[in-house]
């Protein structure tokens, strides 16, 4: 990888990239480079900074931030930037995600963040909408947007036509195979 990064990404712990992996292969698929880096809102303020400004130096268009608890991660990168920023909520035991949730969802008047949904679900909406906010000014990734909504939605037909041939039960129980 080059040092242009187009989209950064920085977790609050290492726990975080299990889950974050998930937003670097969509980000792959869309041959958008990357930064990734861990960086605590609390513990490493110094080291986040740095790892902000370095994000911007190479160019970054978007952050995506994931965090869990009390997720001040993606409202702190906010606070420091001016380049969209995209939280992430992580799955947790305490307060089932809603802690993680409600942090970032809840951003005090002039420091938005964009929040998707927790988890898995939200690291691959979190690259999703990252191409999408770059699409405005890139052809190129516009075209491969349209074509991913396509594969999508060509899946969904293709499920809903085993479902229509096989039935409820044969269907269920083919997915529990799989």
């Amino acid at each position: 990888m080059d040092n242009r990064t187009d989209v950064a990404i920085i977790v609050g712990s290492a726990s975080d990239l299990p889950v974050i992996n998930e937003t670097v292969k969509m980000l792959k698929e869309f041959g958008l480079a990357y930064s990734i880096n861990i960086a605590s809102a609390h513990r490493t303020t110094q080291h986040l900074k740095q790892s902000i400004q370095g994000a911007e130096s190479s160019g970054a268009k978007v952050f995506i931030t994931a965090a869990g608890m009390a997720a001040a991660l993606p409202g702190v990168v906010a606070s420091e930037t001016i380049v969209p920023v995209i939280g992430v909520p992580m799955e947790g035991k305490n307060l089932a995600s809603l802690d993680a949730l409600f942090a970032i969802v809840q951003m005090p008047k002039g420091v938005p963040v964009a929040t998707v949904a927790v988890g898995k679900a939200g690291a691959v909406n979190a690259a999703v909408l990252a191409a999408q906010i770059i699409a405005v000014s890139n052809d190129a990734l516009k075209e491969k947007l349209v074509e991913y909504k396509k594969k999508q939605a060509e899946s969904v037909v293709k499920e809903d036509l085993k479902l229509q041939k096989d039935g409820i039960e044969k269907y269920l129980q083919q997915q529990a195979g799989k």
